[in-house]
């Protein structure tokens, strides 16, 4: 219900909305912090997994191309499916969205497809929680628009309404609640190597104003920060320099953190370029507002400044307005060698192109450095090239314990599985 309250509040009034949402949600929340029943009620009916809707899936699926030996099916039917964390430990799989649900995907008899799907801690009471995934040691990080929430051993106690839970981050914590917005607020995270919660941070503009930069560099707005998974300290500014970043992953060979960048509206069909990057250490600057893609930035004047130093170029650039989403790097053995160590990336597709593109799923392979050689199609069919048509739009990209690709599609309500049998 907050949503459309937030859209019609202004900026002025936006402070006073989440202190409200703060009170409105911290019992609940303090009641799951210390293991009390929070009243919610517990009945959670599942997904239908078979019908017409999955029928129609696995249909679609038939126009979708793959290099040969591979095979795409329906693994489950999950409304509004966007970045997913795979368990540890099980065969599960928890789904971000951009609404108020995360989802808990099961697949109860290791079979080929989920056996169940039903919400994920409702008494919660989430609101965008896109981005979900895990530390070390099996504890389940969601983060919101402006909240982070850590949920010890989610994969074994998700079968009732409540969970235990750690606030990592309060509501209004995470950015200043006057800069929240309905625009680029769906958050990404993943734990890295060294412990720490990474986390995207959008910036609210298609092109931020002039005196928002020293702000969102403050906080991170237009970038990523990371902080102690679980009690939110020693957060710090990892990178600077992005518009919006709705993907990111660290690559487990050489520990360097690769994410994607959205591109600038309104500049024509063919800039800026998408942008996939690799950060090798804290503190790089990646260029945003003054230059995306190989294209300076003309709103707000940034194209008549001298460019700041230090740039760190993209790795990959991609087709403009395609936007590029969620990351994997193909860590298992059932795919070929080619595969092996090499990138996956989703392309959710473009809404403001006069010809649509994207729709599609991307692989980047990785020279004995450890960056990007070449890009090309792994998966495409989900926009009809004739009539413009999307039938899906890939949002994310998982490996799963088994070797197969997983694919999140929140236009069709699905997540889709690729195996490969030469």
């Amino acid at each position: 219900m907050r949503q459309p309250a937030t859209a019609l509040c202004t900026l002025a009034a936006a402070a006073c909305l989440a202190a409200g949402t703060v009170q409105a949600q911290s019992p609940n929340i303090e009641n799951l912090k210390q293991m009390k029943l929070s009243g919610v009620d517990p009945s959670m009916p599942p997904v239908p997994q078979e019908g017409k809707n999955a029928a129609a899936l696995r249909e679609n699926l038939k126009r979708i191309k793959l290099p040969p030996g591979f095979r795409i099916d329906l693994y489950a039917v999950v409304p509004d499916a966007r970045h997913m964390a795979v368990a540890p430990s099980t065969n599960m799989l928890f789904v971000g969205t951009r609404k108020n649900t995360v989802w808990a995907v099961t697949n109860r008899n290791s079979g080929d497809v989920a056996t169940e799907v039903k919400p994920f801690a409702p008494s919660a009471k989430f609101h965008v929680p896109n981005g979900v995934c895990w530390t070390k040691d099996g504890f389940l990080i969601v983060v919101e628009h402006n909240r982070v929430l850590n949920f010890p051993a989610a994969e074994f106690f998700y079968e009732g309404g409540d969970v235990a839970v750690i606030e990592v981050v309060p509501q209004g914590k995470l950015i200043p609640p006057e800069e929240e917005s309905f625009n680029h607020h769906a958050r990404t995270c993943r734990v890295g190597p060294d412990g720490m919660l990474y986390i995207t941070l959008g910036q609210p503009y298609n092109v931020p104003p002039r005196n928002k930069l020293d702000l969102f560099t403050k906080v991170g707005i237009g970038g990523i920060v990371r902080m102690n998974p679980f009690d939110g300290s020693k957060r710090e500014v990892y990178a600077t320099g992005l518009r919006n970043s709705v993907g990111l992953e660290f690559n487990p060979k050489d520990k360097t953190l690769w994410f994607t960048d959205n591109q600038t509206d309104g500049m024509g069909d063919d800039i800026p370029a998408g942008e996939i990057n690799r950060a090798t250490k804290p503190g790089q600057f990646f260029g945003y507002p003054w230059k995306q893609g190989r294209t300076r930035i003309t709103d707000e004047g940034y194209d008549k400044d001298p460019l700041p130093p230090n740039i760190t170029d993209p790795q990959v650039y991609m087709d403009a307005h395609a936007a590029d989403l969620g990351l994997a790097f193909y860590t298992a053995k059932a795919f070929p060698a080619k595969y092996q160590g090499g990138l996956f990336s989703a392309q959710h597709g473009s809404w403001n192109r006069t010809k649509p593109i994207g729709a599609r799923i991307m692989f980047t392979s990785l020279k004995a450095d450890g960056t990007a050689d070449k890009t090309e199609v792994f998966a495409e069919g989900w926009l009809d090239d004739e009539t413009g048509v999307y039938r899906g739009r890939p949002v994310d990209v998982a490996v799963a314990k088994d070797g197969s690709l997983l694919i999140s599609d929140d236009f069709a309500g699905a997540i889709y599985r690729v195996t490969y049998a030469p």
